[in-house]
């Protein structure tokens, strides 16, 4: 099921029976996305740290916006554990017919899906916070700035298309996504590969705290 769409590849049979299939690495991919969203926390300390010279409130607002979305999404993963009750052998669920067990299944992770979508409306709000820190930083290319705060943009419109009209969220998924990647990509590859002007990065932690960035 494509997060953050309604969009879904296959039957609700085939969910069963895909899932039933592979189970572990239902289970593994889940516990691979617990691990990606603590990495997430400590790269929110990261990039506060990084940004903080710019303006302390605004690197401070983009921390809380980005925790949310973490606590929203690591609470969505719950639907995907749910996703494997009812292809469980217990007593109970012999009260349901298989294509009733094949709809629990499939709410679930369309469940899954709707709860992604919706932390991406904070995480949007993030990466604006994010782009306009690093626009008015010095020791980051402005370009980079632009293009995290167009990343928060079309997250924001594909997760409220979501919520709103989720037939509008379906034609602009996942094209919309496309300059969010392009953004998100930049800004890491840029990190690793030539990193931040370490003298303007010095010289803006020594400026008084609360006087304009230059």
């Amino acid at each position: 099921v494509a997060a953050g769409s309604s969009w879904v590849p296959f039957g609700t049979d085939r969910v069963q029976r895909g899932i039933r299939s592979s189970e572990f690495l239902w289970r593994l991919g889940i516990a691979g996305n617990l691990v990606h969203l603590a990495c997430a926390v400590a790269l929110t300390l990261i990039l506060y740290r990084l940004l903080r010279p710019v303006s302390r409130d605004l690197a401070l607002l983009a921390v809380f916006f980005n925790l949310i979305s973490i606590g929203i999404e690591a609470a969505s993963k719950s639907h995907l554990m749910a996703a494997l009750y009812p292809l469980g052998s217990t007593a109970a669920l012999k009260a349901f017919e298989p294509e009733q067990l094949n709809a629990l299944a499939y709410l679930a992770i369309k469940s899954h899906g709707d709860g992604f979508g919706l932390s991406l409306i904070f995480f949007g709000c993030e990466c604006l916070i994010l782009g306009t820190l690093i626009f008015r930083s010095g020791f980051l290319p402005r370009a980079l700035g632009v293009l995290m705060q167009i990343a928060g943009l079309c997250y924001l419109a594909n997760s409220f298309a979501l919520l709103l009209s989720p037939p509008i969220a379906n034609r602009l998924f996942p094209a919309i996504l496309v300059p969010a990647f392009i953004g998100e990509a930049s800004l890491c590859l840029w990190l690793i590969v030539r990193g931040v002007d370490v003298g303007k990065w010095s010289a803006q932690t020594r400026r008084p705290v609360g006087s304009a960035a230059p």
